[in-house]
Order: structure tokens, then sequence, then C-alpha cells
């Protein structure tokens, strides 16, 4: 299945999409859940009524709806940063014999089509586009072979990266956790409609409608379910936790000259048969201005 959280009007609901189209999902034969974390931790025959209750409704245009984040209240947002050899290579870094591993907090986040706010602080805001895994079943000490089995579905991430903060010391939380730089969604694609750990799927970036990252999921040092296994070594993982899976070489501070984003851009990242995530970049300044209209 294919989920997005989205507002409707003021209301925000859960959505199954259908190709074009998408059904209220909210509301349908007792299922009354308004984000992802609802469908995560349904019943699978509740939720199988409720979606053909919603399907037997009548559609929705997907592009009448304002994507919201999938998840009202976030759990652990974890990141995987040099999981692709030839991004390693291009920022400077020996091969990792582990995951380099970092968090993101929730005001960092953002939804798809939101703007990306560029901090007056700095003009080195760049993009990176990453398989976003959304955590089903959780627990601790999770066996590759078993990995799997706890995820409840993907999405596509855009860990948009403040270059000069994040290397001003050895971790890169500064860079990584200015607000509204993360991009989420805003499509949800459940695991059983993608090949095992979301593998050999085309990863693209582009800023301005030029591609500048192409590659494949394929391409990952760590996949899915190598990764899960590390990470539930050291902590217990639950529900509606997310691991962002790392990005693919091209990102712009790598080029030569190096490429970054600023206000008026428009930054779309895609991982084939998930979504496409759109935002457009403004300054700090017009974003605090639309706040203060708001």
């Amino acid at each position: 299945m294919r989920f997005m959280v989205a507002r409707d009007g003021q209301a925000t609901a859960l959505y199954i999409v259908d190709g074009e189209n998408a059904h209220r999902l909210t509301g349908q034969a007792g299922f009354e859940g308004i984000d992802l974390s609802a469908a995560i931790a349904a019943d699978q025959s509740q939720l199988t009524v409720a979606v053909a209750a919603a399907r037997a409704q009548a559609p929705v245009p997907v592009a009448s709806l304002v994507p919201a984040l999938p998840l009202e209240n976030f759990g652990k947002i974890l990141c995987l940063g040099l999981n692709y050899v030839d991004h390693v290579k291009e920022g400077g870094y020996d091969i990792p014999t582990y995951p380099a591993m970092f968090v993101r907090v929730p005001s960092s986040m953002m939804a798809a089509g939101e703007p990306m706010v560029k901090p007056d602080c700095s003009d080195r805001l760049d993009y990176e586009v990453e398989l976003m895994i959304i955590i089903g079943r959780g627990g601790r000490h999770i066996t590759e072979q078993n990995a799997l089995d706890h995820v409840f579905g993907y999405t596509v991430f855009n860990d948009g990266s403040v270059r000069d903060y994040q290397r001003k010391t050895h971790q890169w939380t500064p860079g990584k956790n200015f607000d509204a730089t993360g991009a989420l969604g805003p499509i949800v694609v459940t695991a059983d409609e993608l090949p095992d750990g979301a593998a050999g799927l085309k990863i693209h970036s582009r800023l301005n409608g030029n591609v500048m990252q192409d590659s494949n999921t394929s391409d990952m040092m760590w996949p899915v379910a190598k990764t899960i296994a590390t990470v539930s070594e050291v902590m217990t993982l639950e529900p509606g936790d997310m691991i962002a899976m790392g990005t693919p070489p091209g990102v712009g501070h790598a080029r030569t000259p190096p490429v970054f984003m600023f206000p008026g851009d428009l930054v779309e990242v895609e991982i084939e048969n998930i979504c496409v995530c759109r935002s457009p970049i403004i300054s700090e300044a017009d974003a605090a201005k639309g706040e203060a209209a708001a």
C-alpha cells in the first residue's frame, strides 16, 4: 500500500494513494488515526477493512492535497553517513568499517512541498537524497536475517546539510539540524510493494531541473537489513522510528566549483517506485515573516 498524510482544507488525515487518486482512510470503518502511527499500530484485519471502505468512497486527486509529515510525533530519527563508496571518496574520507551515525531532531524536519530554509548565517546549504526506513515492529538485538520483518515501509528524505557548520566539529549534529532542512515524504510505500530492503531502486536529486545525483540503492555499503541489525545492537528500535540510509555521490560541496542552494531554487529528490519530494528554498528571514503572518 501507499500511504500519505495530508491536509484537505484545515483537517489532517491519512490517505491511501492509488496512482493519481487518494482515498481518505481516516474515519473509515472505525479507523480514526490521522497519521502513519495509527496504520503501524493497527491490527492487520482492521486495517484491511478500513482500506476497503476507503476505496469504496469517491477519491480525491492527490494533487489537491497538501502533504503533511507522515508522523505527528516523531520517535528516533537516526541517520547514516558515508554509506555509498563514491560519496565517501568525494568527501575526502577513508572508507569506513562501521557506519557513521548521527541523529536529527524533530524541529529540523519538514513535509514535502514545504519550503526548505537556508539559514542566514551560511551560504552552504546542500542537498542529499536518501532512502528513509520507517520501523513497524520494534526490538533489540535484531538479527540481519529477521531485520526486514521489522520494516513497515519506505519514503524519500532530503537531508539538507549546512556544510560549514557540519565541518565545525568532529560531530555532524550542528550542520544536520538547522530548522526546516530535512524534507520527508510525501508517500510512504509499505515494504511488501518494493524489493527486499528497497534494493535496486534508482535514486536521484535535481536542482532547478538539473540532475545532480544519479545512483542506485544497491550501491549502499550497509543495506537495510545490515543497518537495522547494527543499530539495534546499540538501542531498542520502536514502531515509528526512522533510519535515513545515507546519500550517493554528486552532492554540492564536492563539486568544482561547489553548488549550494539559495532562495528561489527548487530541489527535488526521488527514489524509483516511491515518490518525488520537492522543496522550494527560502531565506530564514522570509520564513520568519511567514510565521509572523500566520
